[in-house]
């Protein structure tokens, strides 16, 4: 199968755009739906002491997104997440910090395919405070492949009710070839015959769930498989569906790395820039999204956040704020804003405060009164911004247009930059266009 490499720009396509919970089409199911979601593994193969799926990725677990990427399925009533029992308190809590309020956690056994059958028992025992009874179909789906998309699932959802099961494939992208005893070719298989299995995988529940029942404690030990299992205890043929290359799973630490330059590039796509009611502002607003049209990058124009432009708060993930020869009040209230609709719960949201000041104005190099004040404003232990990113550009005015035009082509590089790396270090600083 393909990794982060060969999935390219389809992964930024499909991942959650300005709103994490909005869905990409129309498409809804009129029958009940749950997911379990296998997350036991040791992650052995990262070389990290900690399992990938509890791995951060921008300060969020890996399992999170993945969990997001189905809570935001408004068909989806109950995700079950199957973990290793000296996990379950880590799971809880990630549950409880990101406020996945479909998810249950329970405990899982000693193989995949034992930890799978007992999500699917927990579904068959519904807790109150899940609010669902025994679904009709069943999607599994593993923890540490966060890019599946709504369209995806749907169509799987929908070939598994009328089939029984129904599972995802991809094209091979490397020959498999079977060696001998000895360690020579053996023979090797066509290549064009064969597909990838990949998740998610779905199930009518009495299909799964009879199969889980029926099959043999070598195949719960040794097998990895679901399908195979639909097939030789159920005589249920499954429906096999091509997936985007977005279904591929993190596997190696440096899939860790691809994995949230996706997700960056995904929350960097589009950006709004409050200007107030300032000609210059809107001016230079004007200037910054014919820039950032150039860099496929969507920013919209506000005076502010009031009214039917509120709806922002909730949509955007990266906010420019204009202030003309003005204090931090603007920036300020827009942090407060944001902090009210706790719009950085899920990601970090970049807000790059821009100071245009006037010609007759001292440039920031012959006073220290800003860059102190929009460091002490960003600073964790006294503005409390958890995951909202701060910075700061200054911009001067001048009277030569073409060096007015290089400033602002100089602003514009500058605040998609902060915008696309989100970089920490950068955070409370204030840096000249």
């Amino acid at each position: 199968m393909e990794g982060p490499a060969d999935s390219g720009a389809s992964s930024l396509a499909r991942l959650p755009g300005k709103d994490p919970h909005s869905h990409p089409g129309d498409v809804s199911v009129d029958f009940p739906v749950s997911v379990v979601l296998p997350a036991g593994g040791t992650g052995e193969r990262t070389g990290l002491q900690t399992p990938k799926q509890f791995c951060g990725l921008m300060g969020r677990p890996l399992i999170s997104y993945t969990a997001q990427a189905f809570e935001r399925v408004s068909w989806i009533q109950c995700v079950v997440v199957v973990v290793a029992t000296e996990s379950l308190a880590l799971m809880r809590d990630i549950a409880q910090r990101y406020r996945h309020s479909k998810v249950r956690v329970v405990p899982g056994g000693a193989t995949r395919h034992r930890s799978i059958r007992r999500g699917v028992q927990a579904l068959g025992e519904p807790e109150e405070q899940a609010g669902a009874g025994t679904p009709e179909v069943v999607l599994i789906h593993d923890a540490v492949r966060p890019f599946v998309d709504e369209e995806m699932l749907f169509k799987i959802a929908m070939a598994a009710k009328e089939h029984g099961a129904a599972g995802a494939i991809r094209p091979l992208v490397s020959t498999v070839i079977a060696t001998s005893s000895e360690g020579y070719l053996d023979h090797s298989l066509e290549r064009v015959k064969y597909r990838a299995s990949e998740m998610p995988q779905g199930f009518t529940y009495e299909v799964i769930h009879q199969a889980y029942q029926k099959c043999t404690d070598y195949d719960l030990d040794y097998g990895t498989e679901c399908l195979h299992l639909a097939l030789q205890y159920c005589g249920t043929n499954a429906k096999l569906i091509e997936g985007p290359p977005t279904l591929w799973k993190v596997t190696y630490k440096r899939d860790l790395a691809a994995a949230e330059s996706i997700i960056k590039e995904s929350l960097s796509r589009s950006s709004c820039v409050l200007t107030g009611d300032r000609p210059a502002a809107l001016s230079l607003a004007a200037s910054l999204q014919t820039a950032f049209a150039a860099q496929h990058m969507d920013l919209d124009i506000i005076p502010n956040l009031q009214g039917d432009n509120a709806n922002y708060l909730l949509k955007e993930w990266n906010f420019i704020q204009i202030s003309v020869n003005g204090s931090l009040s603007e920036v300020k209230a827009l942090l407060a804003s944001l902090q009210a609709a706790e719009r950085a719960l899920l990601n970090p949201v970049v807000v790059v405060w821009v100071h245009l000041s006037g010609m007759d104005v001292p440039s920031i190099g012959e006073t220290a009164a800003e860059p102190a004040a929009i460091r002490d404003l960003a600073s964790p232990a006294t503005g409390k911004l958890e995951n909202l990113l701060l910075y700061g550009v200054h911009l001067q005015l001048c009277k030569d247009t073409e060096s007015w035009e290089r400033s602002v082509l100089r602003l514009a590089e500058i605040t998609s930059a902060l915008i696309r790396d989100r970089s920490p270090a950068l955070v409370g600083q204030l840096l000249q266009a």
